[in-house]
Formats: C-alpha cells, structure tokens, sequence
C-alpha cells in the first residue's frame, strides 16, 4: 500500500471529470486500499480518486469511530434523493476550511465494489453527506462550489497564499 497525494484547492485537476471504471483489475484493487490508507492517514471520512489526480469514478468513505467500516463506491449512481439538511462540511482537498452546505437528507446510491460486485445503499446524516461530497468530486465539483462567489475568492486567495508560503 502507498501513501497517495491529495490535490489541494484550487488545483485546476480537482475540476476534471472522472471515468467510469469499465474493467475491474487489481489495479483498481490497488488504487482503493491506496485512497483508503491515504484517507485513514489524513485523517479524513471520504476520499474521491480525482482529489489523488486519478480521474476515475471511485470513492472511499469511512464514517466509523473504529475506521473499520469501508464503504467503497465505484461508478456510484444516486437513484434516490429526498428532504433537506444543511451541514458543516470540510474536505482533504481545503484543509482547515470548514463551511454550511445543503445536500439531500437521504439518498439511495447504486454503485459496485472495488471487485465489480453490485451494491445499493440507502443513507442519511453523516453518510449522505459524504457520498454526496465525494461524489461531486467525480464530476470536477467541491463543496466550496455551493460557497458565495466573496466567500470563494477569500478562501482561494487564503490557500494560494498558503501555496506561496510552502513553495
């Protein structure tokens, strides 16, 4: 297992589209216990495979105290979506950032597993959250997307700084 890069905002690759996964290879095996380390190091609850600069529809997601219930999601489709909830959200990608963002209260996702195996899932609180987050990911979309357009600009200038500062 590797430890993988996360992208930070605002890199112009966390805006790229990802693939679907056609081919379930040890490859992709390798690439989620690869995003699941990398998440568990962060430390972090969701990970997208687009936020490590590889552009292709699979995410990770741990919500559990232990971090021993991996939720892996690959080629993840939401077929249900209902109510309202505004939460705080943060993301591996903006560390440090933390902000309100309205996502559905409870969804239903249709996916496959990291060995092709087909899943379906229904979730609210927590896990609503983070399938929506990262999945949003997948499409080159972050939660700072919802943010007004002053509180972007503030924040892309904090982590530019931030950049400048590192480099």
């Amino acid at each position: 297992m590797a430890l993988l890069t996360i992208l930070e905002y605002p890199d112009p690759r966390l805006k790229k589209v990802a693939a679907p996964v056609t081919s379930f290879t040890p490859e992709v095996v390798k690439l989620v216990r690869d995003m699941a380390e990398t998440m568990y190091t962060a430390p972090g609850v969701g990970l997208a495979a687009t936020q490590v600069d590889v552009h292709k529809r699979i995410i990770v997601i741990d919500i559990s105290e232990a971090k021993d219930d991996l939720l892996v999601l690959v080629n993840p489709e939401i077929v249900a979506a209902e109510g309202e909830a505004e939460c705080e959200e943060g993301c591996l990608s903006v560390p440090g950032y933390y902000d309100k963002v309205t996502r559905a209260a409870r969804i239903t996702v249709r996916a496959r597993n990291e060995r092709g195996e087909p899943i379906e899932r229904t979730a609210e609180g927590l896990l609503a959250v983070c399938i929506q987050h990262e999945m949003d990911h997948l499409i080159g979309k972050m939660f700072v997307d919802y943010l007004s357009p002053l509180k972007r600009a503030r924040l892309k200038a904090r982590q530019r700084k931030k950049q400048r500062l590192a480099g």
